[in-house]
């Protein structure tokens, strides 16, 4: 398994409503983020930054990637898009973190 850990941004006063949207999580999206491999996917909040922590294991990171060429995830980004830093295509500014230990 690869594990994958990344930040990205909410914009402020906008925790509750990212809450709020990650506990209705549309049951298409969970079934595509399953499809493509994610497993063991978590998000925290650092509520005095708006900084978002995202943490998932996938089998293989090639085919977790292809799923922001699908319909329901570009559809989920621009859901998200108003209430958290994004780019041009509505994904969101995120940066890739390096892993650096890992205690099995």
């Amino acid at each position: 398994m690869k594990r994958i850990a990344s930040v990205m941004y909410l914009h402020p006063n906008n925790q509750a409503e990212y809450k709020k949207r990650h506990d209705e999580l549309w049951p298409e999206m969970a079934e595509e983020l399953k499809n493509h491999g994610a497993t063991n996917y978590s998000i925290f909040l650092d509520e005095a930054t708006d900084t978002l922590f995202a943490y998932l294991e996938v089998a293989d990171e090639q085919t977790y990637n292809q799923i922001s060429e699908t319909e329901i995830c570009r559809k989920w980004w621009a859901y998200m898009a108003p209430i958290m830093k994004s780019n041009s295509d509505n994904s969101p500014v995120s940066k890739e973190l390096k892993e650096v230990f890992y205690l099995k």
